[in-house]
């Protein structure tokens, strides 16, 4: 990457590196990667073109680039005004609001965001965003919760030592090391589930057992001691570019001696830990302006490596997606490599605003590739935003996000010696077989990563929940079948055995970002993330088009959602459409479905299509009764966060039940408040 140089010193220096000639394989504070991946090896044909749709972006409905002047000036105003702002949209005399990022659309629109507080305490998984019309009239808000911020009481009954006690016992039980409390547990109050109490959050610091810094997020009832919630700000992953040829740097020269300092890109640095796991590190700096060898055995190569991929994610933030820096703020992070010893990973760390990476087994494989580099500063990224927790469905999310943007890196790199693809680590050779971390095509190629959405997602390791919405992102952008790109041969298959046309990657990544920026929230789900995907293509080409259909029916793919013709995979179904009004912390109602004509047993995989409208998902149990009165839950009390209405399609063994007979869909609301109704749902067999 090129960058221009001025008469204070800034220059290119060119670093050589050894392409290989076979392909190896390889909230939120803190961030990183696990594992990424990159193709090595020599240019190979151009992609295959997935042929897209036919819509055009709606005129002004596209995102500005906002230089950081112009976005100082936006939150500017957005601060001045968010007294009134509070008051329009009803919030309490204690609340108030803390502007934390800014988007402009091309005919005026801003999409602000922003935290709560109430009577000065921050208000966890309160965060919203505000539409606002360039007339400044609201055009719609989303919430990452609707219910009233009302805690009982602001005085805690339990001690900050007690909270601090737990959160270090929750450290230890996860084998963490020297784990410690650098600040004293702050008061706050907790609204990301159920009704928003007054709290302590906790922060642990020290090691992982693997050697990654740890940043344990404890959350501590302050009336009852009880535990609330807790998610490590860590985010893991890997990746690696020791394999991206001879590349130009952009790098700063003061009297003789010259160093990594990207004066073109924020100022962003690059340091040598030189083995170490704490500080900044040296930074890298020679007599001449020629980095590395192309080799491990040479500190320079990681150096060179992290600082090229760094400068392509500014590049590809800013010339795609009109972001100046991980902020928006022109203001560049800086890299560290070189960290620890055999240190097999590579993370994000936002106390340090800084990437941090690994040199892999043997100290031989540092994990620097283009992807990676995408990948952690993506975490950064999503902090910044949405600020996606790392736990649960949200946390799945957060590490998709970073896997699909550290690709589309990738591919807008377009580097001969590490082509785009939509596979993740294939470069470091973690598996030791050369085969990737993470396949987007089919995640479950893995071993671990689920390629669907189901009702447990939420409970397994975010590197694998993120399968589905890897799957989503390489559905909507290449569509479903088997197809050649870029010298890689992909297999996408649905769950529910119908094709997904594409609609090219260019488009699928604007999406993505755009609902990211603007759509989703701290606490956003599955369900949540379909929502404000489809909200933000309906901005962007309308709800008519074929790209709002091809996200319907990429969402579908994976098992969230109903098809865009309103189908959910053929074969025989039973409905019930009568409305069903759900109790407000009351008794269980149910809905039922009588199934007949079906000889011998249901099938293995049931389709249960449920839509229910309701202010908020995480009050309700949702299970499925079998004519016998066996009971399967499709959705547990207190998962789905804040998120408005159900309209999912769950998958159910029920192979050992009789097929004929009255099923019944039973939901319970456990929660006072909020309100809905079954509005529909639907059974099918395959």
């Amino acid at each position: 990457m090129r960058s221009s140089s001025s008469r204070r010193g800034t220059s290119h220096r060119r670093t050589p590196h050894t392409p290989r000639r076979t392909a190896a394989v390889a909230l939120v504070g803190v961030a990183a990667l696990m594992t990424a991946a990159v193709q090595g090896g020599t240019a190979l044909a151009a992609p295959e073109k997935t042929p897209p749709a036919a819509s055009k972006a709606i005129p002004g409905s596209e995102s500005v680039k906002l230089s950081p002047a112009q976005r100082a000036e936006l939150i500017r105003k957005a601060e001045a005004g968010k007294a009134k702002t509070a008051r329009d949209l009803g919030l309490g005399a204690k609340e108030k609001l803390v502007v934390r990022d800014v988007v402009k659309d091309a005919d005026g629109t801003v999409h602000t965001r922003y935290e709560r507080t109430y009577d000065g305490l921050p208000v966890l998984g309160g965060d919203l965003v505000v539409k606002a019309a360039k007339s400044g009239a609201t055009k719609a808000v989303v919430k990452a919760t609707r219910a009233a911020i009302k805690p009982a009481t602001t005085t805690a009954a339990v001690s900050a030592a007690k909270a601090q006690k737990q959160a270090l016992a929750a450290a230890k039980a996860d084998d963490a090391k020297s784990a410690d409390v650098d600040k004293a547990p702050r008061k706050v109050i907790w609204a990301a589930s159920g009704k928003p109490v007054l709290a302590y959050e906790t922060v642990v610091g020290g090691l992982q057992k693997d050697g990654t810094p740890n940043e344990l997020h404890v959350v501590t009832d302050a009336a009852t001691g009880a535990k609330l919630y807790e998610y490590q700000g860590i985010e893991t992953g890997t990746g690696n570019t020791m394999y991206s040829g001879t590349v130009t740097l952009g790098t700063t020269q003061s009297g003789s001696t010259y160093n990594l300092t990207d004066g073109a890109r924020g100022g962003h640095k690059t340091y040598n830990l030189n083995r170490g796991t704490s500080g900044t590190g040296t930074l890298f700096s020679g007599p001449d302006d020629v980095w590395g060898n192309g080799s491990p055995s040479n500190a320079e190569t990681a150096g060179a490596d992290a600082h090229y991929g760094a400068a392509l994610t500014w590049d590809y933030y800013k010339n795609v997606h009109g972001r100046s820096g991980i902020k928006g703020d022109g203001v560049g992070a800086y890299s560290r490599v070189h960290y620890g010893n055999n240190y097999v990973n590579a993370f994000w760390s936002d106390s340090c605003f800084c990437m941090t990476y690994g040199d892999g087994s043997g100290n031989t494989h540092p994990l620097t590739s283009i992807d990676v580099a995408g990948h952690e500063m993506t975490h950064g990224v999503t902090s910044n935003t949405a600020g996606l927790v790392y736990s649960g469905e949200s946390g799945g999310l957060n590490e998709a996000t970073s896997d699909i943007f550290g690709s589309t890196v990738e591919f807008y790199a377009n580097n001969s010696s590490d082509v785009g693809d939509y596979l993740i680590g294939e470069e470091i050779d973690i598996n030791g077989d050369g085969s990737p971390l993470r396949y987007m095509d089919k995640p479950s190629k893995d071993g671990s990563s689920k390629d669907s959405w189901y009702s447990g997602i939420g409970s397994i390791d975010v590197h694998y929940s993120s399968g589905p919405a890897n799957h989503f992102f390489y559905l909507l952008s290449e569509g479903s079948g088997t197809k050649t790109i870029n010298g890689v041969t992909y297999n996408s298959s649905t769950s529910d055995g119908l094709p997904v046309t594409g609609i090219g990657r260019d488009k699928a990544e604007k999406i993505w970002f755009r609902a990211l920026t603007t759509k989703f929230t701290s606490n956003t789900n599955y369900a949540g993330a379909r929502t404000g995907t489809l909200a933000a293509t309906g901005e962007l080409y309308g709800t008519d088009s074929a790209e709002y259909k091809a996200v319907q029916d990429a969402w579908a793919g994976i098992n969230v959602g109903e098809r865009s013709g309103g189908g959910g995979g053929g074969g025989t179904s039973f409905e019930n459409t009568a409305d069903v009004a759900i109790p407000d912390r009351g008794a269980a109602v149910n809905s039922p479905v009588t199934v007949s004509g079906r000889t011998g047993n249901a099938p293995s995989n049931l389709q249960v299509a449920v839509d229910i409208v309701h202010t908020y998902i995480g009050d309700l149990k949702v299970d499925l009764v079998a004519p016998d009165g066996s009971v399967y839950t499709l959705k547990g009390y207190g998962t789905g966060g804040s998120a408005d209405n159900i309209n999912t399609t769950y998958t159910v063994n029920a192979s050992s039940e009789v097929a004929n007979g009255v099923w019944n869909l039973r939901v319970q609301d456990n929660a006072a408040i909020d309100t809905g109704y079954i509005n529909s749902w639907k059974l099918t067999f395959p």
